[in-house]
């Protein structure tokens, strides 16, 4: 079990934010007025703050058909760099569990990067290695389309899986210590990796299947297989994903009344993959910032506590609270610490 500070009952680290993103599509890449509480933005400082968030993965995602994706993922990175400099009162770049303990003992926020989809690497492995040396922690394997190594839960399934070059691709990335992330990725290309990987593997922002029979969940076969791994399952917060009512209307069109999804829906997943995969291999990965609607009661990155309530209701001690807020997946990282520090 990983400590935190007596007085943090939910110290949330979140496996997933598209802000970077939505800096560059909507704000010309500038993170001026990110400390502003008049921000639209499903995240910003003030909000962070309220919603008892200490660890942050930053997704430094870029579009499946960008033409140049390893230019695109640099200025994503840069985004991420600028926006710790800018605000060293409250961010620090984190590149390891360490980092992220020394963040919160200076009452700031631990900034790891996340590369959401393996197109970002333009399939070589030295650009690999040079985004972890540039402190990217994750790497997903792919995002909404077949990579050529890997297939794609919304993808063609070109593969049936993961290929050989897709092995040697999660071989190189546990090698470095850059944590394998299976969010996006299909059913078979979760299993394959689990078949050969040697060190713990995330899935940055999931939901479950058997809740939602939605392509980019993760089913109970999968699920049961983490806690051998050592992994971790971070449930997102996106309706879609986690109410198959709300993913039934926005394929119809979303027409007529939109359905209600509430914190209720986030907490019946969290407890599903807590009761299959076990309390230590639960996270958040909220995916604030990614979509454009989230439930009312948890609508951006303040909300986080509201979740805990509702899971202290359901009878959660602070002890599991606390694994599912920020200690399994802190201590993935320090599992995997060492060989990172070493690229």
């Amino acid at each position: 079990m990983i400590d935190f500070p007596d007085e943090l009952d939910f110290p949330v680290i979140d496996g997933h934010n598209d802000l970077p993103w939505e800096c560059r599509r909507s704000r010309g890449s500038s993170i001026e007025g990110i400390d502003g509480e008049e921000s639209t933005l499903h995240t910003d400082l003030p909000k962070l703050r309220t919603g008892g968030v200490v660890g942050q993965f930053w997704s430094v995602y870029v579009h499946i058909d960008e033409p140049d994706p390893v230019r695109t993922t640099l200025q994503q990175i840069d985004l991420v760099h600028r926006l710790v400099a800018r605000y060293p009162d409250d961010l620090l770049l984190a590149r390891s569990a360490a980092d992220v303990r020394s963040a919160i003992g200076s009452g700031r926020i631990g900034s790891l990067l996340g590369a959401e989809g393996g197109h970002s690497i333009g399939n070589d492995l030295a650009i690999l290695r040079t985004f972890a040396r540039l402190g990217v922690r994750y790497m997903t394997l792919t995002h909404n389309a077949d990579t050529p190594w890997a297939d794609s839960a919304l993808g063609q399934h070109t593969h049936g899986g993961l290929n050989d070059r897709g092995r040697e691709v999660v071989a190189e990335m546990e090698r470095i210590g850059m944590l394998v992330d299976l969010s996006h990725v299909s059913a078979a290309t979760m299993s394959d990796v689990l078949d050969v990987a040697t060190a713990p593997v995330i899935f940055s922002h999931s939901s479950v299947a058997a809740l939602n029979d939605h392509p980019r969940n993760v089913p109970d076969h999968v699920l049961e297989r983490l806690a051998g791994n050592g992994g971790v399952v971070m449930n997102t917060f996106v309706p879609m994903f986690i109410s198959a009512e709300y993913a039934e209307w926005h394929a119809a069109g979303e027409t007529g009344p939109e359905p209600v999804v509430t914190v209720s829906h986030i907490a019946d997943h969290v407890e599903h993959a807590r009761d299959v995969a076990g309390v230590d291999h639960i996270g958040l990965g909220g995916d604030y910032d990614g979509t454009p609607t989230f439930p009312g009661d948890v609508r951006d990155v303040s909300q986080y506590p509201v979740l805990a309530r509702e899971l202290q209701r359901r009878g959660w001690s602070t002890a599991d609270l606390r694994a599912l807020a920020g200690g399994n997946i802190l201590r993935v990282l320090e599992e995997t610490d060492d060989r990172f520090a070493a690229i």
